[in-house]
């Protein structure tokens, strides 16, 4: 290592290192290959699909993709007009206005890789397309990464798919909860309607620029797909825009893994792939073999009248979407609802309010100890305080950004003066806020001070407020339930009948 460095100096040995993927300090022609291809300009004929047999007659499925490119101003460093941010750090950001291939025709036999594991699951239960390999004692994939792996199994037709925006998707997340995950949404005689969530990332630099992270919150979507795989009937694959910030984005500024980086947030209007129509075959013969039609010439396909589809079962959208949800995050068995509407219901049903307030959103690998991750990979996961939770309040989940917008918008004051009382109470980067259903804050702790008082010995801690139980060995989900229970108590007065 110290030779390497000596004879490439730090930025050489940073790509060096992002290249050599087996760490042995020495390139392979398969880890080398990237570069080469960057050099001569020629990329290899991709190989197909693993086990992908050739169906001269078997359907294709033509995809569209819809881009508009992240709004620079969303991002919070557009504050101060990106001050002591280089051009070159977020030129891949600024190019990436178009999608990398705005249409694409793929075998509807490759979205094999969508179908269940086994033909009698019920409607909703889900599995996993790609698993995640990643969890809080795994720890984290590298930064220090320009070129994808090459995709195996099933992930090469997501990769294929996300290649259609860019040319450098990550099948697998650098963070926990990776890959892609799936339930049957609807199903008849001959059809399922799948739903399904995929969390991958992007690398929007090249060498010699420093990485650059570009990472949606969550794509999701559906398929129709017949049960043997032959016909498409409909699919859609999407990046939802239905909140204010929807993309997480991290740099690096040095030639290490422990390199000083960068984050933000912003919002993306549109990253969308869609079906043209339904999957149809080149050729049609009749029973002795006979061509009874085929694709036009100029590449028209061969005209359908396609008979209805009579679902048997169905559940709908949001309660798939919310079961592959609760698969990513176990934590969310709880339900996390919008910031006025946990105010609305505590009211009614009487409870306290547990917020969770951070700077970005909970997909965002934060780089300090006290981010979201650490939350919902820990305690937010834990089967007694689930269940505290569920029995004694109304949970929800904010970002900072959106509590000052709704606090600054001045024709609710109901709403404004809520968040005015939570943001009040916010330190960086999160905070764990009970409260009454008037919004007056009853009881809080920073993620940080939460994760560092349970680190310690528990003869060092001196605060009773947030001393450890015996009765449970996780040290964190002993004293978050007495965070939780301490709310309780404070907040007895005020919930009396």
């Amino acid at each position: 290592q110290e030779l390497a460095l000596k004879s490439l100096g730090n930025e050489g040995l940073f790509l060096f290192s992002s290249l050599d993927t087996n760490k042995d300090l020495y390139l392979s022609p398969e880890e080398f290959k990237p570069i080469a291809e960057k050099l001569t300009g020629v990329a290899p004929v991709s190989e197909p699909e693993e086990e992908e047999a050739p169906d001269a007659d078997g359907e294709t499925l033509s995809i569209v993709a819809k881009f508009q490119p992240l709004l620079m101003e969303t991002m919070t460093k557009s504050k101060d007009g990106f001050l002591g941010i280089s051009h070159v750090a977020l030129s891949g950001l600024r190019n990436w206005t178009a999608p990398a291939a705005p249409m694409s025709v793929l075998l509807a036999r490759q979205f094999r890789a969508f179908l269940p594991p086994k033909d009698n699951l019920d409607l909703g239960d889900p599995w996993w397309i790609i698993p995640s390999e990643l969890n809080i004692f795994t720890g984290y994939l590298s930064n220090n990464r320009f070129y994808p792996p090459p995709p195996k199994g099933k992930e090469v037709l997501i990769h294929r798919l996300l290649s259609m925006f860019h040319p450098r998707p990550f099948v697998r997340t650098r963070f926990a909860p990776q890959g892609a995950v799936a339930c049957l949404q609807a199903s008849s005689s001959f059809y399922y309607t799948i739903a399904f969530r995929i969390h991958a990332e992007f690398q929007l630099n090249e060498p010699p620029n420093f990485p650059f992270w570009f990472s949606p919150g969550q794509f999701t979507g559906y398929i129709v797909l017949s049960k043997d795989s032959s016909h498409v009937r409909d699919f859609r694959l999407f990046v939802p825009n239905n909140r204010s910030l929807n993309v997480d984005m991290e740099w690096l500024y040095g030639a290490s893994e422990s390199s000083s980086m960068e984050v933000d947030i912003g919002y993306l209007p549109q990253m969308e792939l869609e079906s043209t129509g339904p999957s149809v075959p080149s050729v049609i013969h009749d029973e002795d073999g006979k061509v009874l039609a085929s694709r036009d010439p100029s590449g028209e396909p061969i005209q359908f009248v396609f008979e209805e589809i009579t679902w048997q079962q169905q559940i709908p959208w949001q309660e798939a979407a919310h079961r592959l949800e609760v698969a990513m995050y176990p934590f969310k068995k709880v339900s996390y609802l919008p910031f006025t509407e946990a105010f609305e219901r505590a009211q009614a049903e009487k409870k306290l309010v547990h917020s969770i307030l951070l700077w970005a959103k909970p997909p965002v690998p934060l780089p300090v100890p006290g981010s979201g991750r650490t939350l919902r990979e820990t305690v937010l996961e834990s089967s007694p305080v689930l269940a505290l939770l569920n029995e004694s309040f109304i949970s929800s989940w904010s970002l900072v950004k959106e509590l000052e917008e709704l606090q600054s918008n001045r024709e609710n004051e109901l709403h404004s003066k809520l968040a005015k009382l939570h943001l009040e109470k916010y330190n960086f980067p999160v905070e764990m806020i009970i409260c009454l259903p008037n919004g007056t804050v009853i009881h809080h702790i920073n993620a940080n001070y939460f994760l560092d008082i349970t680190s310690m010995k528990p003869e060092d801690v001196e605060s009773s407020i947030f001393s450890f139980s015996t009765n449970f060995e996780d040290p964190s989900t002993a004293t978050y339930l007495q965070f939780l229970k301490e709310g309780l108590h404070r907040a007895k007065p005020y919930l009396q009948p």
